[in-house]
């Protein structure tokens, strides 16, 4: 099921919830983060996807989360890759393999071997 909406990237999240209110200056930031101005400059235009270890800084700079940080990056990813998304036929439904639609089998056939 595709959202309609799309989910904020966490750069937004970021200079939205902290940057701004708290009028932070970006190059002490990114020192204190312990990240180039450069990548800073790329997570809050939504440029560069928050990667596990910048989660983790991120999380102990703000008092947040990892998992915050990182959900709000892969729904954002997944919201993206969706758009996009050819969509395949089922091979597998309800625990049955469903059959092919022009016959070709993907799953090797049942031999019984004897002991």
């Amino acid at each position: 099921m595709v959202k309609k909406r799309k989910p904020s990237h966490p750069g937004e999240i970021l200079n939205e919830l902290y940057i701004k209110p708290l009028k932070l200056n970006l190059q002490k930031l990114a020192d204190r983060l312990g990240i180039s101005r450069n990548t800073l400059f790329k997570i809050r235009s939504c440029i560069t996807d928050v990667t596990p270890a910048i989660a983790l800084t991120l999380a102990d700079a703000f008092d947040t989360t990892p998992q915050l940080w990182l959900n709000l990056q892969t729904n954002y990813n997944l919201w993206i890759e969706e758009q996009e998304h050819k969509h395949i036929r089922p091979i597998v439904k309800n625990g049955e393999l469903l059959p092919s639609e022009r016959g070709i089998a993907i799953a090797a056939s049942a031999v019984k071997r004897g002991l």
